[in-house]
């Protein structure tokens, strides 16, 4: 379960970056994928990077398997919401990403993470707005 700093009004955007937060948290793979529209973007971090080169994002549900797949699944990943705010369809997280890789090594990633739902709550936009050379 995210540790979430203060407690947060339910907010459909909200609830389901819990969810996704939660799914990733467990190793979820399949209720992580789920919670996303078939045309979803995810660009974590947003623009050109290892994790990106294209700077695109990883769009539709076989891209964000990949990702999936590639960057969160072979780590436990545990996450810090220090922050929430809600509006119109959207929510924006402030707080902190803890990886800890296969080799032991944890690497923390402070940054804002925002979630755009559809009407049916499903994820359409997950961005991370973070930066390689700040990572700890």
């Amino acid at each position: 379960m995210p540790q979430l700093c203060e407690p947060f009004d339910p907010h459909p955007a909200r609830d389901a970056s819990l969810r996704s937060m939660e799914a990733v948290e467990a190793g979820d793979r399949e209720g992580w994928l789920g919670l996303f529209a078939a045309d979803a973007v995810v660009e974590d971090p947003i623009g050109e990077s290892p994790l990106d080169p294209s700077g695109r994002g990883h769009r539709g549900r076989d891209a964000i398997a990949t990702f999936y797949d590639t960057v969160i699944g072979p780590n436990e990943v545990t996450f810090r919401i220090d922050q929430s705010w809600a509006a119109g369809d959207e929510v924006a997280n402030v707080g902190t990403i803890t990886t800890k890789m296969g080799d032991g090594t944890a690497v923390h990633t402070d940054g804002v993470f925002t979630y755009r739902v559809n009407e049916g709550g499903e994820v359409v936009a997950l961005r991370a707005y973070w930066e390689m050379a700040r990572l700890y």
